[in-house]
C-alpha cells in the first residue's frame, strides 16, 4: 500500500489524453487534496503542457505529475501524444499508442504503489492492470450525467425510448453516431466494461439535485451506484499579461449590450476549410460583431494561419492572435 498511509491516501487519477478529460480530473484532483488526499496524476508530457498555469505552488506538493511515455509510432512523434491539437486521422493511432502502454503504466503503479487508481472511461484495461498489483480501482466519467445516462441506454437499449423523453438525438446526431461507432466497433464495449470493471461505484461528473433522475437510471443500467462528485468547474486563472495582451474584454467594452456573438466549435474540433468558408462568409453577410475562436491542428498550423489571413472579412477590422494555440478573431 502507499507509502504515506498514515499521514494521507495516495491516489493515482489516470485520464485520458484530451483536455476535457484532464481538466475535469485536476479539479477533481483539487477537491481531495482539501480532505487529505495525496494525488498523483498520470499522463503524457504533451498532455500536462495545458497544465502549466493551473497547478499552482500550494497545490504542487499534493498533486504531483508523473509522467506516462507511449511507445513510439512513424506518424505519432511525442509531441502529438494528446487530443490538443491531433489531426482526426491520426486519433486511432494516439489510442494504440495508449492501449501499447500498458507495461509501463504497470511500472508506475508498481513503483508508487498507490492505495487507489481513479482511471477515465475508455481505458477498461487500467483497473485489470491494477488488480494485478492488488489495487483497488475506480472509474471516473467526465461527461455529464444526463449525456452518459442517455448514451449508456442507447448502447445497452438500441430498441428502447430513452425514459426521458426531452433528451433524444435528431436524426442526423443519430447518424453520426452510428458512423462513428461503425468506425470503431469496440467503443461500445470499451465504454461498458470500464463500468463494470470499477469497484463498487462509478464516479461521474454532475449534480444529484439537478440530474438526479439521470444518475439513478444509470446506477438502474448497471446495478452499480454511479455518485455524482458536483460540476467541478474550473477556476479562473489571474494572467495580468494576457489579459493586457488580449484587449478582448476591452474591445467588448466598447460594444453595445447584446450585440456580439461568440463562436466556437469546441476546444478540440477543427473545421474543415469548406466550413470556415462559409461561417466567415456567414458573418461577414451578417455584418454584427463576432469574436471567432478558431483551432488549427498542430502539423497543419501555419498552412491554416495563411488561410485565415487570406481576405476574409477584411471589412470587419479582424485581428488574429495566438490564444492558447488557436486564434481570435475579432470582427467589428
Amino acid at each position: 500500500m502507499g507509502a504515506h498511509r498514515n499521514q494521507s491516501i495516495d491516489v493515482l487519477m489516470f485520464p485520458w489524453l484530451g483536455y476535457g478529460h484532464i481538466t475535469p480530473y485536476l479539479e477533481l484532483a483539487k477537491k481531495l487534496t482539501r480532505r487529505g488526499f495525496n494525488i498523483y496524476l498520470c499522463s503524457t508530457p504533451a498532455t500536462f503542457s495545458c497544465l502549466d498555469r493551473k497547478i499552482t505552488k500550494n497545490l504542487s506538493q499534493s498533486i504531483k505529475l508523473v509522467p506516462l511515455l507511449l511507445p513510439p509510432l512513424p506518424d505519432l512523434p511525442p509531441e502529438l501524444h494528446t487530443t490538443n491539437g491531433l489531426p482526426s486521422h491520426l486519433m486511432p493511432s494516439l489510442k494504440e499508442a495508449f492501449d501499447s502502454s500498458v507495461n509501463g503504466f504497470s511500472n508506475i503503479l508498481k513503483q508508487l504503489k498507490p492505495d487507489l487508481l481513479i482511471y477515465d472511461v475508455i481505458e477498461p484495461w487500467a483497473p485489470l492492470v491494477a488488480k494485478e498489483h492488488n489495487i483497488p480501482a475506480v472509474e471516473f466519467i467526465t461527461s455529464s450525467s444526463t449525456m452518459t445516462s442517455f448514451m449508456f441506454h442507447c448502447f445497452r437499449k438500441p430498441l428502447i425510448e430513452f425514459p426521458f423523453p426531452n433528451i433524444y438525438f435528431r436524426d442526423y446526431e443519430y447518424s453520426e453516431l452510428k458512423r462513428l461507432l461503425e468506425l470503431d466497433p469496440t467503443e461500445r464495449d470499451r465504454a461498458s466494461e470500464g463500468v463494470e470493471r470499477s469497484c463498487k461505484i462509478v464516479l461521474i461528473k454532475g449534480v444529484r439535485d439537478i440530474e438526479g433522475k439521470y444518475i439513478d437510471y444509470v446506477t438502474s443500467l448497471f446495478g452499480k451506484k454511479f455518485v455524482p462528485v458536483g460540476p467541478l468547474v474550473q477556476e479562473p486563472i489571474l494572467d495580468e499579461k494576457y489579459d493586457e495582451s488580449s484587449g478582448i474584454l476591452s474591445w467588448l467594452d466598447m460594444k453595445e449590450r447584446k450585440s456580439t456573438v461568440f463562436v466556437s466549435f469546441g476546444s478540440e474540433y477543427f473545421l474543415t476549410k469548406e466550413d470556415f468558408d462559409e461561417i466567415a462568409y456567414g458573418l461577414e453577410l451578417s455584418n454584427i460583431n463576432f469574436i471567432w475562436v478558431v483551432r488549427f491542428p498542430k502539423v497543419q498550423m501555419d498552412c491554416w494561419r495563411k488561410h485565415c489571413q487570406g481576405g476574409f472579412l477584411k471589412g470587419l477590422g479582424i485581428e488574429a492572435k495566438s490564444w492558447r494555440g488557436g486564434l481570435h478573431r475579432q470582427g467589428s
